[in-house]
């Protein structure tokens, strides 16, 4: 692991989404709730969650961070067939939390997918990325539109 004992304790925070693609009817058991498996974007939300504090237990050198904050965010979206997610996700601590936010929102939509992998197959997860972070030496960062 980085040493980053030297590092002042700041407030950092990072964003980060992506979506998942489905079938209509996939999408409309999931708005429903009638999907035999329970409530999808409940179960996917606290996952993402559970996730996001486990980051560095899943990924080799990330170190571990005591977070602030985790939102999470799942949201329908009838026009593509798709679940959005966004994470946003903050600490003081002497290391970013970017692999916190994304972590959040990986998991977060492949529970989407596990929970609905018997109805439909061919979902597929998309744009995963960071859309922001601030905090530390790097100082701020934004996603051009």
């Amino acid at each position: 692991m980085v040493d980053v004992g030297a590092k002042t304790v700041t407030r950092r925070m990072a964003v980060a989404e992506g979506r998942i693609r489905m079938s209509m009817d996939t999408l409309q058991r999931i708005q429903g709730g009638d999907h035999r498996k329970g409530d999808v974007l409940g179960i996917a939300r606290t996952a993402g969650i559970m996730a996001c504090k486990q980051t560095s237990a899943l990924i080799p050198l990330c170190h571990p961070l005591s977070l602030d904050l985790v939102e999470l965010e799942l949201r329908p979206l009838e026009a593509d067939c798709s679940v959005y997610c966004r994470a946003h996700v903050q600490a003081h601590d002497r290391t970013g939390v970017e692999m916190e936010a994304l972590m959040a929102v990986h998991i977060a939509l492949l529970t989407v997918y596990d929970m609905c992998k018997a109805v439909d197959r061919g979902m597929s997860m998309e744009g995963i990325r960071l859309l922001e972070k601030s905090g530390g030496r790097s100082g701020h960062y934004r996603r051009p539109d």
